[in-house]
């Protein structure tokens, strides 16, 4: 399946959000897609249909599906993957984009990359903060639904981007807009959670 310019410009939103969210899973759903011939990747994506990087990204997609459902787990590997996330969804729109903008795929590569890394970042933030929050109940159902409802959304929004971009544009316009409060909401909770915590300062 060879994609339009819009599928590809929905394709390249889904990449870097997804990323944000459930990285190896992106990879591993991509390369696959590409693997079996279900869509036709560009240049720059090729790799990832390679059976090495796709079993590398089934194990750790494997491994980031349990520790993303036990609690305080979650949120260290979220710490870790701030140095992970971002610059690869920035790599992956980078490479989506820079292959098929002909003459100016250089300089579309990198405003490619400043996009994709901005939505990565949104929804790694929405995520890593919502988790924490969430970490301070003492009941681990919440923390199981929060993690279940991401492994749904990524399959579903990289889908909805090659199926139904006319669909997935405003899904996605509503999820940054609800990611953006979560974030904001989520600050202000821990960071009056922490205040609590430490007690009131000394005169």
């Amino acid at each position: 399946m060879n994609l339009d310019a819009l599928q590809l410009l929905a394709l390249a939103a889904a990449l870097g959000w997804a990323s944000g969210l459930r990285l190896y899973l992106t990879v591993l759903l991509v390369g696959i897609a590409g693997h079996w011939g279900w869509i036709a990747l560009p240049p720059g994506l090729q790799v990832l249909a390679s059976p090495l990087v796709m079993g590398a990204a089934a194990v750790l997609t494997c491994i980031e599906f349990l520790a993303d459902k036990v609690p305080l787990v979650d949120s260290a590997w979220d710490a870790l993957h701030t140095l992970i996330r971002i610059p690869a969804g920035a790599a992956l729109v980078a490479g989506l984009v820079s292959g098929w903008a002909g003459d100016h795929g250089q300089a579309w590569g990198v405003v490619a990359a400043l996009a994709g890394g901005g939505l990565a970042a949104t929804a790694h933030a929405a995520k890593a903060s919502t988790r924490a929050a969430a970490n301070t109940s003492p009941e681990p159902f919440s923390n199981i639904g929060l993690s279940l409802l991401g492994d749904v959304a990524v399959p579903t929004m990289l889908w909805l981007a090659v199926a139904h971009p006319f669909v997935f544009f405003p899904l996605l316009a509503l999820s940054l807009a609800v990611m953006a409060m979560l974030i904001w909401l989520c600050f202000k909770f821990l960071r009056a959670l922490v205040r609590r915590v430490r007690g009131p300062s000394p005169a």
